[in-house]
């Protein structure tokens, strides 16, 4: 039998309107993938004998898996609150900022507090539910800050914050 943990706390319901319009295309991009499963699952299951058929038995799964996402997707995103507005102090870190700190040997990195739909840790985007997200929330530059990054916690100097993707993609 598992450890028993106690619940986590709900995401907050914060996201960027680019993290929205992401979501709204996966949701699209699922519907019309969900479409193409169907009239395979449906080819598959004419051929006869349902228990041996491989092709029938993976496009249900699939089925199941899209179905799955797009119900999820059908129950956030209404509760989601779209963040377009930047804080009137834009010396302090809040939602959507990108902040830049330094540690002790000069290197730095470069985060973007966002809703938890929409983080991802190779792009630098973190949850604002995340523990990095919650010490630097509030700060402004030049404020050390002691962030449990790489496995210890090092100080760390915000050197940047800012509000606009400046980044060339």
């Amino acid at each position: 039998m598992g450890r028993w943990r106690p619940p986590s706390a709900p995401a907050k319901p914060y996201i960027t309107p680019a993290g929205y319009a992401a979501l709204e295309s996966e949701a699209k991009t699922l519907m019309e993938r969900r479409a193409d499963v169907v009239r395979h699952l449906a080819a598959a299951a004419a051929e006869g004998d349902r228990s041996e058929n491989a092709e029938y038995q993976y496009r249900k799964k699939e089925l199941r898996e899209i179905d799955r996402r797009v119900g999820y997707l059908h129950r956030r995103m209404p509760k989601l609150k779209i963040v377009r507005q930047v804080p009137t102090d834009s010396g302090k870190v809040f939602f959507g900022a990108w902040v830049t700190v330094e540690n002790e040997l000069g290197a730095t990195r470069t985060f973007r507090i966002v809703g938890s739909d929409e983080s991802d840790a190779g792009t630098g985007a973190i949850s604002v539910d995340s523990p990095v997200a919650r010490i630097l929330m509030g700060k402004s530059v030049d404020e050390e800050v002691k962030l449990p990054l790489d496995q210890q916690t090092a100080s760390h100097w915000i050197i940047d914050i800012r509000y606009q993707d400046t980044s060339p993609e």
